[in-house]
């Protein structure tokens, strides 16, 4: 593909309206075009909520923030707020706001459309380039596509959440960063493995600092009330958390999006699988992913990550859960023995004492 001309220092928008994961995963491609024009100035629109993974990103001019629901005037102004301001502007998503968003702000505009149906032809004559999405690819792969499409060098690095933390919250000694709150339930192991693996982590040397939103409290307590850890759910700000887990010895935690950012710091990533496919959704290893992960084993190894799944044979579905709801339990999680996931935690720290 041909390289796409923009102006000296182009204004350059990208629409990135899906959850927290998503718009930490959208960071390679900002990068990307950052990178490649010369004096760009990238702003990122996103949802209320999520702008948070973005605290401290270079590459970012601004982050605009809009509601996953907006009103007919807030969506209106925003309208107004964008109409044809950017000299490009990069839909991450098929979807119909966040392509009708960017040929509305952008003189020249991009997107993924799906294979087939009268709206991807839309949006094929809507956007000034286009690709097909590849629903089989890696998010970040898939993702990385548009800078195959402008026709720029594609930088396959997520960047975290810039800052410190306040020392004073921290352990004086070494420790491990333990997140047991997924969005939703069915990504959650076991109160017992949790409380399994702390004990184990204390018996290593390691404290256990735990992680989480202030809404996660109740949930917590119920895992945490009688162990011997650190709780500083509620207390770090994002980049905070992230200076937090990058002096971690090892971290721990489920299919969330706190874990695609553990991987991305370099620290030594145990993630918990369930339903979710990690060839589309699993973390993305500092250095770049290669080989993919597979759809199903019980330690597998890529970098700096190790992800651990209980492979059942309809492992994985890709569903909420066995009760196809957000709030059903999921028995390859369930029945995941905090042996195993101890196996894979020994061997990120025999790892990291190597490297």
């Amino acid at each position: 593909m041909n390289r796409l001309e923009l102006p000296a220092n182009p204004r350059v928008l990208v629409i990135a309206l899906r959850r927290l994961g998503d718009v930490l995963l959208a960071t390679p491609l900002i990068r990307s075009v950052k990178s490649a024009f010369a004096g760009a100035s990238v702003d990122v629109l996103v949802f209320d909520g999520t702008d948070g993974i973005l605290s401290g990103n270079p590459d970012v001019a601004r982050v605009i923030t809009i509601p996953a629901r907006p009103g007919m005037s807030k969506t209106l102004l925003l309208l107004r707020q964008l109409a044809r301001r950017y000299d490009l502007a990069l839909s991450t998503q098929s979807g119909d706001r966040p392509t009708t968003l960017a040929w509305i702000a952008g003189r020249q505009s991009a997107g993924p459309v799906e294979a087939d149906g009268l709206a991807a032809q839309v949006k094929r004559l809507a956007l000034g380039r286009s690709y097909v999405r590849n629903r089989e690819q890696h998010r970040v792969v898939d993702v990385l596509r548009l800078a195959e499409l402008l026709g720029i060098p594609a930088i396959p690095e997520i960047v975290c959440p810039a800052g410190n933390v306040r020392r004073n919250l921290l352990p004086t000694g070494p420790y491990a960063v333990v997140h047991a709150v997924p969005m939703f339930t069915y990504k959650r192991w076991t109160a017992d493995g949790w409380r399994e693996l702390a004990a184990a982590l204390q018996q290593r040397g390691l404290r256990t600092v735990i992680t989480g939103a202030k809404g996660d409290s109740d949930y917590l307590d119920q895992i945490w009330s009688d162990a011997d850890v650190v709780r500083l759910n509620g207390n770090l700000d994002w980049p905070e958390l992230t200076a937090a887990i990058r002096g971690a010895q090892v971290y721990v935690g489920p299919d969330t999006a706190i874990t695609h950012l553990a991987a991305a710091t370099g620290v030594p990533t145990v993630a918990l699988y369930g339903p979710t496919d990690p060839r589309l959704w699993g973390p993305w290893p500092i250095g770049g992913l290669d080989p993919p992960w597979i759809a199903a084993g019980t330690i597998q190894q890529r970098g700096n990550v190790w992800l651990v799944q209980n492979p059942l044979p309809c492992l994985p579905c890709q569903l909420e859960g066995c009760e196809r709801r957000l709030d059903s339990y999921s028995r390859c999680l369930d029945g995941l023995a905090s042996a195993q996931v101890l196996a894979a935690v020994d061997q990120a720290l025999a790892w990291s004492r190597a490297a």
